[in-house]
């Protein structure tokens, strides 16, 4: 990867909906050579899609948190299948550290992370949780 495609990768991150004659004139190369830039990213998976980024409109009435996990040691796959069934688990990282796991969720009301919260802390393999409430966002760059 040069100069070039991260560029494209980061107007693209900005803006997925941009057309590719946009692009082309936006970085000042001709079309194919930013389809062929665009396609080589894509096969080699770089590229995985095209997706929509929800405004701060769309997020307002789902109330966010991370959770750093400690696990008993050789539980995370039992852990990790059990998380996967609870729908307000969005994502879940491996980590170095003190922690072993940090998960993402969203949840509707604080009833309701009250109860993901509970039903993650009761997870056989789980030895102790520390939760982040997220208040609001200052930067996001994520694609």
């Amino acid at each position: 990867m040069d100069d070039l495609d991260r560029t494209i990768l980061g107007l693209l991150g900005a803006d997925a909906r941009m057309s590719v004659a946009t692009l082309a004139r936006r970085l000042k190369v001709a079309r194919s050579t930013l389809q062929a830039r665009l396609e080589r990213l894509e096969t080699s998976g770089i590229i995985a899609g095209y997706t929509l980024k929800l405004g701060e409109e769309a997020k307002a009435g789902r109330l966010r948190a991370s959770v750093l996990l400690t696990i008993e040691p050789r539980a995370q796959a039992a852990i990790l299948t059990r998380l996967k069934s609870i729908a307000e688990v969005e994502r879940a990282f491996t980590t170095s550290g003190r922690f072993d796991l940090l998960l993402q969720i969203a949840a509707p009301s604080t009833q309701v992370l009250d109860q993901v919260l509970d039903q993650i802390g009761a997870l056989a393999g789980v030895k102790s949780s520390e939760s982040l409430i997220h208040l609001s966002t200052r930067i996001d760059r994520a694609v």
